[in-house]
C-alpha cells in the first residue's frame, strides 16, 4: 500500500501531521514537506501494514480528502 496526496486539492491544515505525524510533517511555513518533492501529487514508497493504517487514518481526517490509498 502507498498513499497519494493531491497537492492541488491540499490546503494545508495539518490534520494529517496531526494525526499520523511520523508520514506527514509541515515546514516552517505551515505546508507540507511533500511540496519540495513534487509539483502537484505526491506518491508515497511502499508502507508496512502498521504505516498503512496510519496513512489510513490521515486519508479518513483530511477534510479534503486530498489523500488517498492505493495498492
Amino acid at each position: 500500500m502507498k498513499f497519494v496526496v493531491n497537492l492541488d486539492l491540499c490546503e494545508s491544515y495539518g490534520i494529517c501531521a496531526f494525526t499520523t505525524p511520523d508520514q506527514f510533517e509541515l515546514r516552517d511555513d505551515g505546508q507540507l514537506v511533500f511540496r519540495d518533492e513534487a509539483e502537484s501529487e505526491y506518491v508515497s514508497p511502499d508502507l508496512d501494514p502498521d504505516a498503512a493504517r496510519g496513512a489510513q487514518t490521515a486519508a479518513d481526517a483530511c477534510p479534503l480528502q486530498a489523500i488517498r490509498m492505493v495498492s
